[in-house]
């Protein structure tokens, strides 16, 4: 697949281990389960992986471990064909690792992260990638790395006017000032409320909650609330998007899918509603099959979804 644009992504690498049951256990109890999967993980990865299957020619800057773990990052990196200059190695923490549980009833999941060498990730490592920010078309990070590296990442697009996405999860006190001029702020409900606030159980209560966030600075919100669709403002215009007919069945990463999708879609050119949609479609896919980065969808398979479902073809 040719690439259509090209998009650094600052952020983490995470070994997935994922147990598969019927429901999730209560405090003290045991329940059986199906299935046990290992592979490759990771906000940042995800959405890597997911921005590079969607059409993007993906940067990737991590770190990882001396540890076994760090044969599946590279591993995933080489068979997704992105850059992997910036991918670099500490001995001072393992590869990081994420211990998901996934209810095979709902298809909802809970995760535990351990960020290992992905809290080693420096201003410096995003600094080393100076020019290949300079020539993209689009920057994508999150808060499952040093916020030194969320940082110096926007301070950089900043210098070279590129398009600042930040998917703030895990949600985390950040300074406020951070807020100021980021392009493209994708919270999840509960990652709304941390950071405004406001309880988002609705696309009210969304706008509510972005309105707060806009005073921030933000140029615009963007906030995904599962199956009512994902809901955007820029404080004088507004939209909700709807999810698609897909039936979910392992949810985990599926926030990774739609960030991944939209980033290339705004490097692309595409407007804000007609991004998410396309966001919309890699993550209402990605959710059908089990695992995160090895869950994302080709390119293909997102248009004919889009075409399907937003555009009645």
């Amino acid at each position: 697949m040719s690439k259509t644009c090209k998009i650094v992504v600052v952020g983490s690498f995470i070994t997935d281990i994922t147990g598969f049951a019927p429901r999730f256990p209560g405090d003290g109890e045991t329940v059986l389960g199906s299935a046990v999967k290992f592979g490759p993980g990771g906000k940042g990865s995800n959405q890597a992986t997911a921005a590079s299957r969607s059409g993007g020619e993906v940067v990737m800057v991590t770190k990882i471990g001396t540890d076994m773990l760090s044969d599946i990052a590279r591993k995933h990196y080489t068979a997704e064909g992105m850059t992997q200059k910036y991918v670099t190695v500490t001995d001072k923490a393992d590869t990081g690792s994420a211990f998901i549980e996934v209810s095979e009833t709902t298809g909802e999941n809970r995760i535990i992260v351990v960020k290992g060498a992905n809290a080693y990730i420096t201003k410096e490592d995003v600094y080393a990638a100076e020019q290949d920010i300079a020539e993209s078309n689009a920057v994508l990070t999150q808060l499952e790395s040093s916020l030194d590296s969320v940082i110096a990442l926007k301070e950089l697009a900043e210098k070279y006017g590129k398009p600042f996405v930040l998917n703030p999860a895990p949600m985390q006190e950040v300074p406020e000032g951070l807020f100021k001029g980021i392009d493209f702020f994708t919270p999840n409900e509960t990652e709304a409320e941390f950071f405004s606030g406001v309880k988002v159980t609705s696309p009210e209560t969304a706008e509510e909650a972005a309105d707060r966030l806009l005073a921030l600075g933000v140029k615009n919100v963007i906030i995904t609330l599962g199956k009512k669709g994902v809901f955007w403002t820029n404080g004088t215009e507004k939209a909700l998007v709807p999810t698609t007919d897909l039936k979910p069945v392992d949810t985990t990463g599926a926030g990774d899918a739609f960030n991944g999708g939209f980033t290339v879609a705004i490097s692309e050119g595409r407007d804000v509603i007609d991004a998410m949609k396309f966001g919309n479609s890699v993550a209402s896919i990605s959710v059908t099959r089990k695992g995160s980065s090895p869950s994302m969808p080709t390119r293909e398979e997102t248009d004919a979804l889009y075409n399907r479902f937003y555009l009645g073809k």
